[in-house]
């Protein structure tokens, strides 16, 4: 298996170039190469195709525990998906429910329930570069777009096996590779991208199993990785070619969205003073600023550079001319772990659950080449500096004192930490408890999440007058405890 953490074009190099196999002409012509791969897959005229199955797919950055090999992963059951080549578009419909046993990790506020969708993603040549990429990665895309970007033809053998290896360059600066076997048939199909949390990390697609579908040649398994975990895999059942597509969004649809880049820029910041030397920086995720005696202490760093820079601003306006020490970081998911590298650019040491520590280690070190950021482009690149914890951590100078949980039970991520400050009698947590509207009743279907929070409060002894959710609510509200209370069904 090919090493997806390295460039994809450095792949083809390390490997060492071979005779071409039989199949192909012997000047390598991407006409010639081209054509026969298409030949051999039985969709010279190919149209349009429809695609059914059975799978999984993952969101990305969001695991149960951040070594998992597999990022939050859900089922999709009746998967289908349309495809147009002419217009470039898909639809994809399928059911997806929870795919972990128990249901746990991000992208939602707790375990999902079956939910149907239906979806028309276009990725013409005006479409983000990653939802064009959904339509190179299938073997029949790479192949059309090969042509028209005038992709080079290289031969080379991985592990014992001949590969004819078309490539091109993608609109990110990255190569686009597609390794096709002796057959003709596109085995597998990679690049690189650009994450924020993790820098330049390989997306492929790997296609096994093949099959004859009246005529048309097509694996009837899919492999998808985005890194080092899985992103997506199918067990096809039926493929139907030159069949109608209908591309009518529907009516909550439109155009498809690809993985997640970095995100949009945050609001304006606005600070509300906690007392004691405590600030909650809004106008985006929340954040909070602590004046230590002779330091600053943050309280997540979270969604991307720009927000983080918008959270160190503002910490440097409200407590002057003192060092960013700390930041605390709630959980590994990236939507809360996405500002760190600013932090660290700052720096600042990261205090973290322990099961984070060698996972920011190792992806600390990745290269950001594709979109550099601040703490890829110092030079000397300042050492990350981790201070993990168990189940409890108490920072304080005396005057001012932040107690660091282990939310135990969580079953939104493993590593989860929640902070309390005891002379406010704030608990400041993240995803545990996101809430609704004000005034809310008892739901009928209690989210786990919150009685698991509200035992975790009561088994410390924790006094709170008011809970500060990271994904602040929309009317900005103080929350109090019986908020929760009620949530969890015990009021």
């Amino acid at each position: 298996m090919f090493n997806r953490l390295k460039v994809a074009g450095i792949l083809v190099a390390a490997a060492g170039f071979m005779a071409a196999p039989a199949w192909v002409d012997a000047a390598s012509d991407l006409k010639a190469v081209v054509d026969q791969s298409t030949k051999a897959m039985g969709v010279e005229n190919l149209r349009t195709l429809v695609i059914s199955g059975e799978g999984a797919d993952g969101c990305v950055g969001q695991p149960y525990n951040p070594n998992s090999d597999w990022w939050r992963r859900f089922s999709d059951k009746n998967y289908v998906r349309s495809i147009d080549f002419e217009a470039r578009g898909w639809r994809l419909e399928r059911v997806q429910g929870e795919g972990e046993n128990p249901g746990r990790g991000g992208c939602g506020a707790g375990p999902i329930t079956d939910r149907t969708q239906n979806q028309v993603t276009m990725a013409d040549s005006g479409s983000p570069w990653n939802n064009q990429l959904e339509y190179i990665l299938l073997p029949e895309g790479f192949l059309r777009v090969a042509l028209e970007r005038n992709a080079t033809v290289k031969t080379t053998t991985v592990k014992g096996k001949k590969y004819t290896v078309v490539s091109f360059m993608g609109e990110n600066k990255a190569t686009v590779n597609g390794y096709i076997d002796e057959t003709g048939y596109v085995d597998r199909v990679e690049t690189t991208i650009d994450n924020n949390v993790l820098g330049d990390i390989v997306w492929d697609a790997v296609y096994t199993d093949w099959k004859d579908f009246g005529g048309v040649k097509f694996p009837t398994h899919i492999l998808q990785h985005q890194g080092t975990p899985k992103y997506f895999e199918l067990t096809v059942s039926d493929v139907k070619a030159n069949t109608p597509v209908d591309l009518t969004p529907p009516d909550r649809g439109g155009r498809g969205g690809g993985p997640r880049g970095r995100g949009r820029g945050a609001e304006e910041p606005i600070s509300e003073d906690l007392g004691g030397g405590f600030w909650l920086v809004t106008g985006g995720y929340g954040s909070l600023v602590t004046d230590f005696k002779d330091y600053i202490v943050v309280i997540e760093g979270p969604q991307n550079d720009m927000r983080a820079e918008q959270i160190i601003a503002e910490a440097k306006r409200l407590v002057p001319n003192k060092p960013i020490k700390y930041v605390i970081n709630t959980h590994s998911h990236f939507d809360h772990a996405g500002g760190l590298r600013a932090f660290v650019a700052e720096g600042a040491s990261i205090i973290t659950q322990t099961i984070n520590k060698p996972y920011y280690e190792k992806i600390f070190k990745d290269p950001h080449t594709l979109a550099p950021d601040r703490l890829s482009q110092m030079n000397p690149q300042p050492k990350v500096k981790i201070e993990s914890m168990t189940e409890k951590k108490i920072l304080t100078d005396g005057e001012h004192t932040i107690e660091l949980y282990h939310v135990q039970g969580s079953t939104h991520n493993v590593g989860m930490i929640m902070a309390y400050l005891p002379k406010q009698k704030i608990l400041v947590e993240a995803d545990e408890f996101n809430v609704g509207p004000a005034n809310a009743s008892t739901p009928t279907n209690i989210n786990p999440y919150h009685p698991n929070l509200l035992a975790n409060i009561e088994r410390l002894h924790l006094e709170v007058d008011r809970i500060i959710p990271i994904h602040l609510p929309a009317d900005n509200r103080k929350v109090a405890l019986a908020e929760l209370k009620t949530a969890a069904g015990k009021n």
